[in-house]
């Protein structure tokens, strides 16, 4: 508040000030040359200086009190209500007070507001993933109801199939339900791509041979700065994704690229691709797009985990897409100079 703000607030004691000098002024003047005892100036004039000061303070009393009624009647209503029906201020103070309880109540919704969505998303992610688990383990029921005539080796393997996928939506959930927790539960440290990339693959090597998926790594014995638990379930969800959408008889390739602010791990498959206008959205929560509705289900929470859980280890995601000839995405690692120097 400036001083010009406080002394505006501050005119009606002001007046009252200049309504007292007046008088006492006034009383002065009327008793120059009267031969009348000291004490009755003064006794004068404090009942005038009181019978002011009472007025004041009455009519003050009168002029607050509306204002302060309609805050009381205010308090037991909706919030939503009470905030677009305050009175209007009578000063710069209140003011002030007023924009300080809007401004808390604005902050206050879109925190709420922000809970109530990271719920619903909660809900429908929910939603999702019991209607995608309960895929493979119809599936898994109806191999079994069907089983007489198969060999025990290929039920073996169908099954094997079918708790893989569980297995993967149930990482999934875990990782998930872990975004929020996140900064209790990781550990950088120097670590080897080429061992994090291996491991990956020898997690789909079934679906690689299945499809007769060519494999091809690319000066990967690397090292960068990273979680490696993070970072394989990171490459987990890009290698899945690729083979999800890589027809038989196609290619994924890792490889490594470094420059003076980034390393970077590129996986490419000669895959279905991306539409030009889905290539924006792919790591959007739940976004599957043309092809995911089309080629293959899919929850469309692969992607925005990764994504997700990059940002956080501070690392990045690209993508890069033609559609029907492949699709690369790559992970960007900034150097420790280059990411200080950009703080």
């Amino acid at each position: 508040m400036s001083f010009l703000a406080y002394m505006q607030d501050k005119r009606y004691f002001l007046g009252f000030y200049v309504i007292i000098m007046l008088f006492v002024s006034s009383l002065m003047l009327v008793s120059v040359g009267e031969r009348q005892p000291i004490y009755h100036n003064i006794m004068y004039a404090n009942a005038g200086c009181f019978f002011f000061m009472a007025l004041y303070i009455v009519i003050g009393y009168f002029y607050r009190r509306a204002f302060f009624l309609e805050l009381k009647a205010l308090t037991g209503s909706d919030s939503e209500q009470a905030i677009a029906t305050l009175s209007e201020p009578q000063n710069h103070q209140q003011a002030l007070y007023l924009e300080l309880v809007k401004t808390l109540y604005e902050a206050h919704s879109r925190q709420l507001q922000r809970s109530v969505d990271e719920q619903r998303d909660h809900q429908d992610f929910i939603m999702s993933w019991i209607h995608e688990v309960k895929l493979p383990i119809a599936a898994s029921r109806l191999l079994m109801d069907n089983s007489s005539g198969k060999s025990v080796d290929y039920l073996v393997d169908k099954l094997e199939d079918e708790l893989a996928e569980i297995d993967n939506y149930v990482e999934q959930a875990l990782y998930y339900s872990r975004i929020d927790s996140f900064s209790r539960d990781y550990f950088i440290t120097e670590v080897q791509l080429g061992q994090r990339v291996k491991e990956s693959v020898k997690k789909y090597a079934k679906l690689f041979i299945n499809k007769d998926i060519g494999l091809q790594m690319n000066d990967v014995q690397q090292f960068v700065q990273s979680d490696s638990k993070w970072l394989v379930f990171i490459i987990d969800q890009i290698t899945s994704n690729a083979l999800k959408y890589t027809p038989e008889g196609g290619s994924i390739v890792f490889g490594f690229e470094e420059d003076a602010k980034e390393k970077r791990l590129l996986i490419k498959d000669t895959g279905i691709g991306i539409k030009t206008e889905d290539i924006h959205r792919v790591f959007e929560k739940g976004f599957t797009g043309a092809n995911g509705r089309s080629h293959a289900k899919s929850t469309g929470m692969g992607l925005y985990l990764a994504r997700q859980m990059a940002l956080k280890l501070g690392h990045d995601l690209s993508i890069q897409s033609e559609e029907g000839i492949s699709t690369t995405v790559t992970i960007h690692f900034p150097k420790l100079s280059h990411y200080y120097r950009m703080q």
